[in-house]
C-alpha cells in the first residue's frame, strides 16, 4: 500500500509540470487553432533560460522561474507577430510546418548556446527536504509540484471566468467570426493568448529543473506526452487538460513499474480508446475542431490533365534516369531515395489535398511495408512476392484503419494516426521474437541484377513511374470527383447520394498501399529494417514534403519530396549544422511561398 500511494504521488508531481505545458498548447490551439509543434521547444526554453539564470547570474530558483516563463512569453510573441501571423490565411497545417522548421532550428541553436551536454538541475532551496509517508520519503519539491496544479488550474479559471480578457478569449474560442464581427482586434488577442501559452509552457520547463536532466532532446519528449494530453482532455479544455495530464502521469508512473516496454503503448492504446469512444476528448466539444478551411485542388482540364501529367512524370523519369546514370555513386543513392520518397508523399497528399484527412502517422504504413516485405523475405520469399506483401499489408491496414476513422475530421483524426503509428512504433521494439526489436531486421538484399545501386535504381524508378501514372489516372476518375467534392461541401455530396464513406476508406487503402511500396523499396536499398521507420519524425517528414510541394497541385508531392530528400541530404553533408539550415529554409518558404512550390496562386490563399 506505500508503494502505491508514493508511486501514485510522484505521478501527480509529474503531472503538474505535464499540465503546464498541456494547457498552454490547449489554450493556444482553442483560440487560433494553431498545432504548434514547436512548443515542446519553447518548454526547454525555458528549463535552459531558468538553468542559466540560476547557475550562470546567481538568481534565486523562485525567481528565476516566472523571469524563464517571462523570456517564454517574449518569444513566443516574436515566434506569432514575426512569423505565424502570416500564415493564418493559408492551410490549417502551414503553422505546424512553421513550428516544425523552428524545431529543426532550435535542435542546433541549443546545444552552441548550451553544449551538448547533459546539465544537471539545481535542487528547489527550501524545499530540498523530504517527508515521511507510511514509512517511505517523498521529496518536499513534489508535495510542491502537487498542489501548484490546481493552483494554477483555478488561476486560469479565474482569469478566464472573470476578466474582460477571459470573455475575449472564450468568445474567441466559441465563434471567432463573431468576435472579429463584434470589433475584437484578432491579431493582439492571437498574439496575447501565444504569449501566455508559451509562458506556461515555459514555467513548466523551469519548475521541473529539480526533477529533470536537461538535454537538448528534451523537446520531442516532451511534446509527444503534450499532445497525448490534449486530445485525450479535449483540444481547447483547461479542464480536460488537468484530467489528462493526471491520467498519463498516473499511467507512465504505474507503468514503467509494471510494464516498462510497453508505457508508451499503453499511453497511445489509451488515447485512440478516448477517441473512438469520444471522438473530441473528455472535456472537448465539436466545435473545437473545426479548423481552417484546407486548400482545394485545382480542377484540371477536362481532357488534358492526364496527358500533362503523364508527360510530366515522364519527363521527371527522363531527367532522374539521366541524373543515375551520370552522376557519382553518391548522387545515385540520393536520387533513389528522392525517389522512393515520392510514393509515401504522394499517400500522404492524396489523404490531405483530396480527401482532408489530416494524418501525423503516416509512418504507420511505411513501417508496415518495410516490415511486411522484410518478414516475406526471411521466410523464404523471392523479392517480387516480398515486396508485393509488405505492398498489400500496408493498403489493408489502411483500409481497415480508414473504416474506422471515415468520419473523423480535424486534429482528433491527426491524433488517432499519431497514435496508431505509435503503437506499431512500441510493437516494433518490443515484440522482438518477430520483428528484432532495435536490432531490426537485418541482411535484406536483393538478387541479381538488383544487388547493384543502378539496378535498384532503376527498378525503383519503374515503380514510381507507374505510381504516378495510376495516381494520374485516380485524379480524374469518379473516385477523385467524390474526395474533392466532400471535402468542399460534405453534406451536399451525402445528399447526392455520392459513396463518401467508401471513397475515403479507398483512400486511406490507396495512401497506406503507397507508403507501403516506399517502405520495401527502402527497407531493400538500406538492407535492413528498424522500429524507427514508424516514428513521428518519418510522418513530419512526409507532411514536410507535401507541404513544400504544395497541398494545392496533384504534383506537389513529387517537387516535395525532391526538394526535401535532397536537400537534407546535401545540406547535412556540408555542415554538421544541417538542422539549422534545413529549418531556416522551411521557414523562409512557408512564409515566401505559403501554397508550397508548384500551388499557382489562386489556389494560395484562405477561401
Amino acid at each position: 500500500m506505500d508503494f502505491i500511494l508514493i508511486q501514485a504521488l510522484n505521478g501527480l508531481a509529474g503531472a503538474s509540470s505535464l499540465f503546464l505545458v498541456a494547457a498552454g498548447l490547449s489554450l493556444i490551439f482553442g483560440v487560433s487553432r494553431v498545432v504548434n509543434f514547436a512548443h515542446g521547444t519553447v518548454f526547454m526554453v525555458g528549463a535552459y533560460v531558468a538553468w542559466t539564470l540560476i547557475d550562470r547570474l546567481g538568481v534565486n530558483f523562485w525567481l528565476a522561474a516566472p523571469l524563464a516563463a517571462c523570456a517564454t512569453a517574449l518569444l513566443g510573441a516574436l515566434i506569432e507577430v514575426g512569423i505565424l501571423r502570416r500564415l493564418y490565411a493559408g492551410h490549417e497545417l502551414l503553422p505546424l510546418l512553421a513550428t516544425f522548421g523552428l524545431v529543426l532550428v532550435a535542435h542546433d541553436v541549443v546545444p552552441l548556446v548550451w553544449g551538448a551536454q547533459d546539465i544537471i538541475g539545481p535542487r528547489a532551496p527550501g524545499l530540498t527536504g523530504a517527508v515521511e509517508i507510511l514509512g517511505r520519503r517523498l521529496p518536499s519539491y513534489d508535495l510542491f509540484l502537487i498542489c501548484l496544479g490546481p493552483v494554477v488550474l483555478g488561476a486560469m479559471w479565474l482569469v478566464l471566468n472573470r476578466t474582460r480578457f477571459g470573455r475575449i478569449v472564450r468568445a474567441a474560442t466559441e465563434d471567432r467570426e463573431m468576435a472579429a464581427a463584434l470589433g475584437i482586434r484578432q491579431d493582439l488577442l492571437f498574439t496575447a493568448v501565444f504569449m501566455l501559452g508559451c509562458a506556461l509552457a515555459g514555467l513548466g520547463g523551469a519548475l521541473q529543473l529539480p526533477r529533470e536532466t536537461l538535454h537538448h532532446s528534451l523537446d520531442t519528449q516532451v511534446i509527444v506526452s503534450a499532445f497525448v494530453v490534449v486530445v485525450i482532455g479535449g483540444m481547447g479544455s483547461l479542464t480536460g487538460a488537468f484530467v489528462a495530464a493526471a491520467i498519463v502521469a498516473e499511467v507512465s508512473a504505474f507503468g514503467i513499474v509494471v510494464w516498462p516496454q510497453g508505457t508508451l503503448a499503453m499511453l497511445f492504446l489509451i488515447m485512440a480508446a478516448v477517441l473512438v469512444v469520444r471522438p473530441h476528448g473528455l472535456f472537448g466539444r465539436a466545435a473545437q475542431q473545426e479548423p481552417h478551411r484546407p486548400l482545394a485542388l485545382p480542377s484540371p482540364p477536362a481532357a488534358g490533365y492526364p496527358r500533362r501529367a503523364a508527360l510530366a512524370a515522364a519527363g521527371v523519369a527522363a531527367a532522374l534516369l539521366a541524373f543515375g546514370f551520370l552522376g557519382s555513386p553518391f548522387a545515385l543513392d540520393l536520387a533513389t531515395q528522392a525517389l522512393i520518397a515520392v510514393p509515401f508523399a504522394m499517400g500522404l497528399h492524396l489523404l490531405i489535398g483530396w480527401a482532408g484527412a489530416i494524418s501525423f502517422g503516416h509512418a504507420a504504413f511505411l513501417g508496415l511495408g518495410a516490415y511486411g516485405a522484410a518478414l516475406a523475405f526471411t521466410a523464404g520469399l523471392p523479392l517480387a512476392p516480398a515486396m508485393t506483401a509488405g505492398v498489400l499489408l500496408a493498403g489493408v491496414a489502411g483500409g481497415a484503419f480508414g473504416a474506422l476513422v471515415r468520419r473523423m475530421r480535424g486534429v482528433y483524426l491527426a491524433m488517432l494516426t499519431l497514435a496508431f503509428s505509435q503503437l506499431l512504433f512500441a510493437a516494433a521494439f518490443q515484440w522482438v521474437g518477430l520483428t528484432g526489436g532495435d536490432n531490426g531486421i537485418l541482411g535484406l538484399w536483393p538478387e541479381p541484377p538488383l544487388d547493384t545501386p543502378m539496378g535498384w535504381y532503376l527498378l525503383t524508378l519503374a515503380l514510381v513511374a507507374l505510381w504516378l501514372a495510376a495516381v494520374a489516372r485516380l485524379y480524374r476518375a469518379p473516385f477523385g470527383f467524390i474526395l474533392r467534392a466532400a471535402q468542399d461541401a460534405e453534406a451536399r455530396a451525402r445528399a447526392d447520394a455520392l459513396p463518401v464513406d467508401g471513397a475515403r476508406v479507398l483512400a486511406f487503402a490507396i495512401a497506406g498501399a503507397g507508403a507501403g511500396l516506399s517502405g520495401a523499396l527502402l527497407a531493400f536499398l538500406k538492407g535492413s529494417a528498424f522500429p524507427t521507420l514508424f516514428d513521428i519524425p518519418q510522418s513530419i517528414d512526409g507532411l514536410v514534403m507535401v507541404l513544400l510541394g504544395g497541398i494545392g497541385h496533384p504534383l506537389g508531392p513529387l517537387a516535395g519530396a525532391a526538394a526535401y530528400s535532397l536537400g537534407v541530404a546535401v545540406v547535412s553533408t556540408l555542415t554538421p549544422h544541417w538542422h539549422m539550415v534545413v529549418g531556416g529554409v522551411i521557414l523562409l518558404l512557408a512564409c515566401a511561398a505559403p501554397g508550397g512550390l508548384l500551388t499557382p496562386k489562386r489556389a494560395g490563399g484562405a477561401r
